[in-house]
């Protein structure tokens, strides 16, 4: 346990069925002009929620503007367009309504509607200009529709650069959301597939926090609560989307995977799917971490096995009495047996094309748009080490 740390939580969240009603009545709304962000895909126009959001904040005395352009794997361009909007329609906060990329997308947004030049002038990595935003962000609201990335509880938005497949993530104290309001009735119209791919994004960023060499008590606790949530939930909302236990219980261990990676951070797995899913960007993130989990997993267990056994105990894993290593290995049992509960057992990095010729460029690219996450890593991996992991999971 690391007892050198700084604790920082600033987001007010609302959490539980029926809380997006509360958008209309909230004393903390911060503005009068909402620029309003939700994906291409017109889900939250089918659904009603747009409309209900829109509602809502007239209730409350706010206007609204709609950007609807944001994609699974949201890129600089519509970072740079909606905050061109928001500038022209004068909106003094920016609320995403949706699933881990629109809500990732209203942070940039919010950054770039008051601050000059280009997104990238800001990232801190691979190709980035390192530039600190002279002029923060405007406010941000939250309203999760998924329990995937945890983004209402943190700093973070993941965006790419098309044209030199850089996916990196970055955030700063002004890209926390002011307001989050996290609705499980929200959740229950989440297709199998997706409620299996967000929730093991959930669950890596619990065990990955968890693992970092940064981790501290509050993130430790959280991260082993989520785990234990997501194994035993995520198979039942998988089967069943309907049942509210299981969504309430699933989106309370996404919010706690978002303050973890608040007060922790994730490590190179993360790195390594980034990589897989800029150049590949139909692989949904929680489909690559999952492809590459086994082999980096245990690859980690193998060498540095001192908190795994803690994981395995989480997912109900009988780690007690073994050596060590096997006790970490215990893990990987119980990893893959929520991987086969929830179906993902069968997918492959092959079936999206991915050639084994890309591994090396996949490995080159995780250090250089995202190399600090190795420095956290608990296990020091070289290149070759990267694409031993990439390789073993493109066979398996």
């Amino acid at each position: 346990m690391n007892l050198n740390f700084s604790y920082y939580m600033p987001t007010r969240i609302l959490f539980g069925c029926g809380k997006l009603n509360e958008l209309g009545t909230t004393p903390y709304l911060p503005g009068k002009k909402a620029l309003v962000v939700i994906g291409a895909s017109g889900a939250m126009k089918k659904l009603g929620y747009l409309d209900r959001v829109i509602k809502l904040l007239k209730d409350n005395g706010a206007e609204s503007v709609v950007y609807d352009k944001i994609q699974p794997n949201p890129v600089c361009e519509h970072v740079e367009e909606g905050a061109a909007v928001a500038k022209e329609n004068g909106c003094d906060f920016v609320l995403g309504l949706g699933g881990g990329s629109t809500l990732d997308s209203s942070k940039s947004i919010a950054v770039m509607a008051v601050n000059p030049g280009q997104y990238w002038d800001y990232i801190a990595r691979g190709s980035g200009g390192r530039k600190t935003p002279p002029n923060g962000a405007l406010p941000i609201v939250a309203i999760t529709t998924t329990a995937g990335t945890g983004t209402e509880a943190d700093p973070w938005t993941v965006i790419t650069k098309s044209d030199t497949n850089e996916k990196i993530g970055w955030g700063n104290n002004f890209t926390f959301p002011r307001l989050s309001i996290v609705d499980p009735e929200l959740m229950v119209s989440v297709p199998p597939k997706t409620t299996a791919y967000t929730g093991m994004d959930a669950f890596f960023h619990s065990v990955e926090t968890y693992l970092a060499t940064i981790n501290q008590p509050a993130s430790d606790h959280l991260a082993l609560e989520a785990v234990s949530l997501i194994t035993k939930y995520l198979p039942i909302a998988v089967k069943d989307g309907t049942n509210m236990e299981a969504r309430t219980k699933l989106a309370w261990a996404n919010t706690e995977a978002g303050m973890c990676e608040s007060l922790s951070c994730c490590i190179s797995h993360h790195s390594m799917e980034h990589a897989i899913s800029a150049y590949y960007p139909d692989v949904a993130h929680g489909s690559g971490l999952t492809m590459l989990s086994v082999s980096y997993f245990s690859y980690l267990a193998e060498r540095n096995p001192a908190r795994f056994p803690d994981l395995a105990r989480a997912m109900g894993e009988k780690a007690e009495g073994l050596p060590e290593k096997k006790q970490a290995m215990a893990f990987i049992t119980g990893l893959k047996k929520l991987i086969k509960k929830i179906g993902l057992k069968e997918e492959k990095l092959a079936d999206y094309n991915i050639k084994k010729e890309d591994l090396r460029t996949f490995a080159e690219n995780s250090f250089y748009a995202m190399g600090s996450l190795f420095d956290i890593t608990p296990v020091k991996l070289t290149l070759d080490d990267v694409v031993t992991i990439y390789e073993k999971a493109y066979t398996d």
